[in-house]
């Protein structure tokens, strides 16, 4: 469409519009008064209201040209560029998601549409105030102290802990001067020129290559594969000064937003200024900040979340993703895609480096590093005086059978070994609350939640069952809802907050604390307790997965894993992956500084071939098999899956229609792909709906997109029913 007109548009002349609004098709409007361009975002009426979209190309005229409405005005925002439009157009044609979804991942900024407000800051004015209180005194000094810095009244008040009031007057004797600025301001800028930490051996290296890479110019992939603590952050800190030497811009994604305050302190302390935050834990009104000032050019470096890759960066030249092994990058709601996979595809459209670093890679980037496809940066070292901890197994076949609890004996002393010492232990399980079944030892029955086929979960702290399927909440009940007797329910297995319980009756002397996203009310709370577990204000900490994903605790020399086999059970195609990179993570918290650290692996399957990777190191090896694995049985990244799942309020009606489809799969044969099922998913039920899966799969290169396109096209049903395609999926829940 983009090469039938010009860029410009005059008044009045048809224009194409793709709103931001689940509609499946390009409006044609009449272009707003003073014209428009090729990517201008507009304000168009669609119906009663009036919705944000973006001028794809010229109109295509198919209906009464005296029906089509004007468009309302053009946002004061750069056009969106060709590179991000080819993004999301490639990027939705190998997810199968309409280009309408696409644009609204890449407009999700509150109030892009409300004009520019100014906010009021104050600075020192050439004044003497009538009087001197201590009031007064103590906003003089904020002042001195800032550098005379421009600060907003809440800002003032908080810092000078004095009213409004106290502001106000000095403002009104000249003191203080009231000034407005933009709310949407340029963000400090960086400077790439101060110097970073010192490198050597692998890591000055490696910091070396990327440079180079950068200054070179051009796209180009990068495995940046090191060792925990070996310095990998600096190492890619350097490749992003010198991209913005070079005047552009660059993106840090990371999966966990508890990262973000201990990166963004490195950030600062490397280049003199803060980058802009993009996650879920920022204010509506800084993200729209961050969307305009990324796409004006005002805002070079962003750290975020996996949404952080569809901002509108007008000089993208490197992004970096941070531990990108992560499943957290893989979004399974909505438009479901894989942020590690669309960077490089981003990277790749804009002429820009993408670094994926990782001491655990995923498969598919090993494997791309290994064809060649992507280039491979090793560090074998820690950084400086630190060293790889011991790993050591537990045998829980032969700990004291008469012993209670989950924490062995040899766990238990080595735990009261660092609290001698003074030092801290992580105690590892990756399961929330405190027990995942409550069982009635009257019936036997399991209490499961109302809305889901799933168990819900004790959280004795929050004194409810939870299900951690749909969010569904209940009181802790005093009797079976089954049968009706009372004192007879029993919490089943561990969860952390009963590792909590357990420690605190061992170690009654020690500080501990839980580390699990579902105990904190917000990001920030998160982000604190973090800050207080690495400046020691903990002995223990009880952790879930997200104490695995790069914190640093230099004082941490003691890592128990209370259950290495847990991610062992079932039939998840990346069960041995997930178990040998969250096991080799979570070790290597230990030992980071200059104190040696140890890691005790509980097990009750020591011969595991993964456990047994794990404890000797043996990384290569576990990969080549692990891909040797794959290749035989066709799988990712040596084969390609698409994941169909059928949803309906009405079990029967999911089902038929997934019957249905296996019964007429001739595009899938035709373009040599296989289809496996209908079958009910593991969970059945989520928030009340049915759910069936259907699993194809085709052999490496085969368009197996196009093929199931036109599979599913055709498929129909009522108002309450569902169907999403999963490409490359990472859940088979």
């Amino acid at each position: 469409m983009l090469e039938k007109g010009a860029d410009h548009f005059a008044e009045s002349e048809l224009v194409s519009v793709l709103a931001a609004q689940p509609l499946g098709m390009f409006l044609d409007y009449r272009a707003p008064e003073g014209g428009c361009r090729i990517g201008s975002y507009v304000i168009v009426p669609l119906g009663p209201r009036r919705v944000l979209g973006v001028v794809w190309g010229p109109g295509e005229g198919e209906v009464d040209v005296k029906k089509v409405k004007s468009a309302i005005r053009v946002l004061e925002e750069p056009p969106m560029r060709d590179e991000m439009r080819e993004f999301l157009t490639r990027a939705g044609r190998y997810t199968l998601t309409p280009l309408s979804a696409m644009l609204r991942l890449a407009t999700r900024a509150p109030g892009l549409e409300l004009p520019q407000k100014m906010l009021k800051v104050y600075l020192p004015g050439h004044s003497a105030p009538d009087r001197v209180t201590d009031a007064r005194r103590r906003v003089m000094d904020v002042f001195s102290k800032s550098g005379s810095k421009a600060l907003m009244m809440a800002e003032l008040r908080k810092l000078a802990c004095v009213s409004s009031s106290v502001v106000k007057s000095l403002a009104g004797q000249g003191v203080l001067e009231e000034k407005g600025i933009p709310r949407d301001a340029p963000y400090p800028t960086l400077d790439p020129m101060k110097t970073g930490r010192a490198l050597d051996g692998d890591q000055r290296r490696a910091a070396d290559a990327l440079c180079g890479d950068v200054i070179k110019g051009g796209f180009g992939a990068t495995l940046l594969r090191g060792v925990t603590g070996s310095g990998k952050t600096e190492v890619y800190l350097e490749a992003i000064a010198e991209t913005l030497k070079r005047g552009r811009q660059a993106l840090v994604l990371m999966p966990e937003i508890a990262l973000t305050s201990e990166f963004i302190d490195r950030v600062e302390s490397r280049f003199g200024g803060k980058p802009a935050e993009w996650h879920s834990g920022v204010a509506a009104a800084e993200r729209r900040r961050v969307w305009k000032m990324t796409g004006r050019g005002k805002c070079k470096l962003v750290v975020g979340a996996r949404s952080a890759l569809f901002l509108p960066f007008s000089n993208l030249g490197l992004i970096v993703v941070d531990e990108e092994h992560d499943s957290s990058y893989k979004q399974e709601d909505g438009v479901i895609y894989n942020a590690r996979d669309l960077s490089v595809l981003r990277a790749s459209i804009c002429g820009a480096q993408a670094v994926l670093s990782s001491a655990t890679p995923s498969l598919e980037t090993w494997s791309n590093a290994k064809s060649g496809k992507y280039r491979r940066l090793d560090l074998n070292t820690r950084y400086g005086a630190a060293s790889m901890p011991e790993l050591k197994l537990v045998d829980m076949r032969e700990c004291d059978k008469m012993s209670k609890g989950w924490i062995s004996p040899e766990l238990r002393e080595a735990v009261r070994e660092r609290l001698a010492k003074n030092e801290q232990t992580l105690l590892f399980l990756n399961r929330r609350g405190y027990a995942p079944v409550t069982l009635c030892r009257a019936c036997g029955q399991q209490i499961g939640c109302r809305q889901c086929d799933s168990r819900m979960t004790e959280h004795r702290f929050k004194k409810r069952l939870v299900c951690h399927q749909c969010g569904e909440t209940m009181p802790m009940p005093k009797i079976c809802p089954s049968c009706g007797a009372e004192d007879r329910l029993a919490a089943i297995g561990p969860g952390v907050e009963r590792i909590m319980e357990e420690a605190g009756a061992l170690f009654p002397e020690a500080r501990a604390t839980v580390l699990s996203s579902d105990v904190f009310e917000s990001a920030n709370a998160m982000k604190e307790q973090v800050s207080k577990i690495a400046k020691g204000e903990y002995d223990i900490v009880i952790g879930t997965q997200m104490v695995a994903k790069g914190h640093n605790f230099p004082n941490l020399t003691l890592v128990g894993v209370i259950d290495s086999d847990l991610g062992l059970q079932g039939c998840d195609l990346r069960a041995a992956e997930r178990t040998f990179q969250l096991i080799r993570q979570v070790a290597g918290r230990a030992g980071r500084a200059e104190k040696p650290g140890m890691a005790l692996l509980q097990t009750y399957q020591t011969e595991h071939p993964v456990i047994q990777a794990i404890a000797s190191g043996s990384e290569e090896d576990f990969w080549n098999a692990e891909a040797d694995a794959r290749k035989m049985a066709g799988m990712p990244p040596y084969g390609n899956l698409a994941g169909i799942i059928l949803s309906s309020t009405i079990r029967e009606e999911a089902i038929e229609v997934g019957r249905r489809l296996a019964r007429e799969d001739a595009p899938l044969r035709s373009a040599g792909a296989r289809v496996f099922g209908p079958a009910p998913a593991p969970i059945a039920q989520i928030r009340g709906r049915h759910r069936v899966r259907l699993l194809v799969m085709a052999p490496k290169g085969v368009a197996l997109q196009n093929a199931v396109q036109k599979w599913v096209s055709g498929v129909g049903g009522s108002s309450r029913f569902k169907l999403t395609v999963d490409i490359d999926p990472y859940s088979f829940l």
